[in-house]
């Protein structure tokens, strides 16, 4: 360890360790927690006690810990006297018990009386409290810490405490079945790491006893006839094989590999539907990924067996391997397009689409079953589309699928679900029956879609597949949502139309977006809300990836929709006052480009977008719209707007004006974003470098332009907003005035400059935020000036300005502006003194009611 290392730790125990205050508070709070007159603690704080034990333990020797504080050793033994202590209380102990015998020299030294009588046959076991979840909980997490070292394995080990973990295996809680299977999962690692002196073979007998023990349960378990012991001990390997990637876990696995293969060949076994995450797991680690033969032959023969329901998640997490044999993923791969192929097939379409799959490979009777059946298609489609949108979401894919055909099944799907597929087959009689109006089917169908448009190598049918999309759009019963979800996929389809090799034609994509605005238009005006904000959201994403292309700016321009979504800047519905704000603020974007454009007619009023949106930044009684137009603002300004916003100093005062009253902190969050983009822009103009790290420029270092760059903020009020902010009531807007003061006083200032003013200027006391919010709300900031010199802050005035940003802790104010508004209440000594108090309170309550 080095010096530095060294220092560090030093410095965390020091941190961690139990101070005099506590000292002091401990045995109180002690004796408090086992007495059975007073009403157990919250259990919150609790776990806070808990934690912070763990961290002692971490900063000092648990057996000092221990030995500094008997009242821990007294509150055990005071709570195991109890006949009935709180379920809650004694969980805590067990838990807390546990923790202190996570290392072994204390567990020696409280085995003798403590231990026996908590984790044995003798404690909570036989006693009515076991009947409460969360004792045996606790009982499962105190045995957990204290799993550290032999002389706990062989204490539970001999004393039948391993007996309980195997029962709790099934507890009816299933928060407990499962920690008491992470147990036997980590006793068994722990065995076999801290107690095998050389490798396992498969012939090899010699497992340590705690191993043996649990290895003879789960094959004991697998050959059960009961199906709960038998799905409980797949759970255990399923959780092994994933967390535990040691050579012996192959040995293991040979042991039992016979009886769980036995279960694919057997129909009444009901663990089959978990054996798809068990092997799943199994390929995934280094182990087994690297066999060849036996393995993989089990899952080809999983592939084969489990009914696609079954298979389905085993086939996608085999595709996303990198490491499988060609075959075993060529299978995989089918199992996960059958049911897509099926589609296809029902749909009796032109042979050159008949299917997905040669039909040499797969027998699709088992998927046409379940296709046909009510209870099973829509479930059958929505696993099978998710798994292609996780698999088509990945950066790197592993295998090669079928993008083109894959499209055409998916627009298949959806004109299944809206009646407009007339099939000729009985089986595409029967989808078409149970499809129609399906809603989830319809949501996952266009989700795959939207993904798809991301594909390089999908060459779409473009002009069938928009004619889906639309029918979607222009239907009145399309749900709000799968509406939502129609646009996002059109949106995506339409920003990459111009890539689309087989797709070039300027007047179908012409065609495309004046059918597309058609419907927007009619969707505007929806009496939903709901499709009314969607379809302003769809406008949004259309302009932003569509802006610089001609055909669809005249398109645009020359529709109802710039009118329309001006008119819904007066919508009663705030959220969609709020998408209405966002697309006509994206709008002007592009009539701003286009000044003079004749298509635009009477229709848009550019000129009258930002006095509608001012208006709403000062009148708007919802949140939503008002953000909005803040956001707005800010990208305005970014993009360097300035010929709409005419005069940008007193534009930039306008919002400062609205923005520092707003009730809203978001909103006043924005302005303060605005302010930043400003004062970049202006630093910048006048000669500061782009980036904050390049020397400054003489340019700007003259002062001239430090005092033009002062004049300029002082006339739009902009240090009177950010000084004021700092003592805002929602610590984000406070931190985000510091950000910037800290970047203007580095602008004005160089390191040495900042030095020197820092050093003559004789500040008087009190720089934290306590005194500064005082003084700000008096309007001035006397205090910074020497006493008795009559000066009070100008925050217009330039070289006041200029004194403040030098003279005041900005660091300091940093510091305690990111600090958590709850650090002192989150203090070891204030949980000690708040668990008292609570205590306390309940006592004086009682004697009040008598």
């Amino acid at each position: 360890m080095s010096a530095l290392e060294a220092w560090f730790v030093a410095r965390a125990r020091r941190r961690l360790a139990m101070t005099r205050e506590c000292g002091l508070l401990l045995p109180r709070v002690c004796a408090a927690l086992a007495d059975p007159r007073r009403p157990g603690s919250d259990d919150t704080c609790l776990e806070k006690l808990l934690d912070w034990f763990g961290d002692l333990s971490e900063a000092e020797p648990t057996l000092k810990l221990v030995q500094d504080n008997p009242c821990l050793t007294e509150l055990i033994a005071a709570v195991l006297v109890l006949p009935e202590p709180s379920p809650s209380i004694l969980s805590f102990t067990l838990r807390l018990t546990g923790l202190l015998a996570a290392s072994e020299d204390c567990f020696q030294h409280l085995q003798e009386k403590l231990l026996v009588r908590l984790f044995g046959k003798d404690g909570p076991l036989n006693s009515v409290m076991w009947k409460d979840a969360s004792v045996r909980s606790g009982w499962v997490e105190g045995v957990r810490s204290m799993m550290q070292h032999q002389p706990a394995l062989h204490f539970l080990c001999s004393g039948g405490g391993i007996d309980v973990i195997f029962t709790l295996q099934g507890d009816p809680s299933l928060f407990v079945a499962s920690a008491a299977s992470r147990l036997l999962v980590h006793m068994l690692t722990f065995s076999l790491e801290s107690e095998m002196t050389k490798p396992l073979s498969v012939k090899d007998c010699d497992w340590p006893v705690c191993a043996q023990m649990i290895i003879k349960h789960i094959e004991d378990s697998l050959q059960s006839s009961s199906v709960s012991q038998i799905e409980q001990s797949v759970k255990l390997l399923t959780s092994l094989f994933g967390s535990c990637h040691a050579p012996w876990t192959e040995v293991l696995w040979l042991g039992v590999a016979k009886q769980v293969e036995s279960f694919l060949t057997e129909e009444s076994v009901q663990a089959k539907r978990m054996l798809a995450d068990l092997l799943l797991n199994m390929a995934r680690s280094p182990v087994f990924c690297d066999t060849e033969g036996s393995f993989w032959a089990l899952v080809t023969s999983a592939l084969e067996r489990l009914t696609p329901l079954q298979a389905g998640p085993l086939a996608v997490g085999i595709l996303r391997l990198y490491e499988c044999p060609q075959d075993v993923r060529i299978q995989a791969l089918t199992v996960l397009l059958q049911p897509m192929d099926c589609i296809l097939r029902a749909a009796s379409q032109p042979q050159k689409y008949a299917g997905l799959l040669d039909e040499s490979v797969t027998d699709p009777a088992t998927v046409e079953s379940l296709l046909s059946s009510k209870s099973s298609c829509a479930s059958l489609l929505c696993q099978t589309l998710h798994h292609l949108e996780e698999l088509l979401s990945l950066v790197h894919l592993p295998v090669d699928l079928p993008y083109t055909l894959l499209l055409h099944s998916s627009t298949t799907i959806l004109q299944f679900c809206n009646g407009l597929l007339i099939p000729a087959s009985p089986l595409g009689s029967k989808i078409s029956q149970i499809l129609i109006g399906c809603l989830r089917v319809q949501r996952s169908a266009l989700d795959v879609l939207a993904v798809l448009s991301e594909q390089k190598g999908c060459d779409a049918p473009v002009e069938s597949l928009f004619d889906v999309l639309l029918s979607y759009l222009e239907s009145p019963n399309t749900n709000p949502m799968v509406l939502k979800k129609s646009f996002q996929a059109t949106s995506k389809w339409l920003v990459c139309l111009p890539e689309i090799a087989c797709f070039n034609s300027q007047w179908q994509t012409k065609k495309i977006l004046q059918d597309v605005f058609l419907v927007l238009q009619k969707r505007l005006c929806s009496p939903c809300w709901e499709v009314r904000d969607s379809s302003l959201e769809f406008l949004t994403i259309l302009i932003k990836g569509l802006r610089d292309q001609d055909e669809f700016r005249q398109t645009l321009l020359s529709s109802e929709v710039p009118k329309l979504t001006e008119d819904l800047l007066e919508d009663p519905e705030s959220y969609v006052r709020a998408s209405a704000v966002t697309a006509a603020g994206h709008l002007t974007f592009i009539t701003y480009s286009v000044p003079e454009s004749p298509v635009i007619g009477n229709q848009y009023n550019k000129e009258n977008t930002l006095t509608k949106l001012q208006e709403i930044l000062s009148t708007d009684p919802e949140g939503f719209p008002r953000r909005a137009v803040i956001s707005i603002f800010t990208k305005w300004l970014r993009k360097g707007y300035t010929g709409l916003l005419q005069d940008t100093e007193q534009f930039v005062s306008r919002v400062i004006q609205i923005a520092e009253s707003d009730l809203d902190w978001e909103v006043r969050l924005g302005g303060l974003e605005l302010v930043e983009v400003f004062c970049v822009q202006t630093l910048c103009r006048l000669g500061r470098p782009k980036c904050p790290y390049a020397p400054f420029s003489s340019a700007f270092t003259s002062s001239v332009r430090q005092s033009e760059s002062l004049q300029i903020f002082c006339r739009t009020k902009l240090f009177g907003f950010l000084f004021c902010s700092l003592c805002d009531f929602d610590r984000p807007v406070g931190q985000k005035a510091c950000d910037i003061l800290l970047a203007l006083r580095s602008s004005f200032y160089p390191s040495n400059a900042l030095k020197d003013c820092q050093e003559t200027e004789d500040l008087s006391a009190g720089h934290g935020i306590a005194w500064l919010q005082r003084t700000l709300r008096q309007g001035c900031l006397a205090q910074i000036f020497p006493p008795g010199s009559g000066h009070e802050v100008d925050f217009q005035d330039p070289e006041s300005m200029l004194l403040a940003l030098g003279t005041i802790d900005l660091e300091e104010l940093h510091d305690d502006l990111n600090k958590s508004s709850d650090h002192v209440e989150k203090s070891p000594q204030s949980l000690l003194q708040d668990i008292i108090t609570a205590v306390g309170t309940v006592e004086e309550n009682k004697a009040d009611c008598y």
